[in-house]
């Protein structure tokens, strides 16, 4: 009474692909974040408030976020 074991893979290779590039958007929107702060802490900065810091890294990490949830949603071609 051998039991067949299905090791059926949840998502196709495609998707895996798609999943893996939304986090390596992710993780760029987060690394166009870093910086823009001063050294001296009695010093103010205005790098902080960059249009790179505040309008297109947020973009960029939604962005990631959408493709990852598309590639959990996407139906596998069969």
């Amino acid at each position: 009474m051998e039991k067949e074991k299905n090791t059926e893979m949840l998502f196709s290779n495609n998707q895996y692909k798609i999943l893996i590039g939304g986090i390596i958007t992710i993780a760029l929107g987060f690394i166009l974040m870093i910086g823009g702060g001063s050294d001296n802490p009695e010093v103010y900065s205005d790098a902080i408030f960059d249009f790179r810091r505040i309008h297109l890294a947020p973009t960029i990490v939604l962005l990631g976020f959408a493709v990852c949830v598309y590639s959990i949603f996407k139906k596998p071609k069969k």
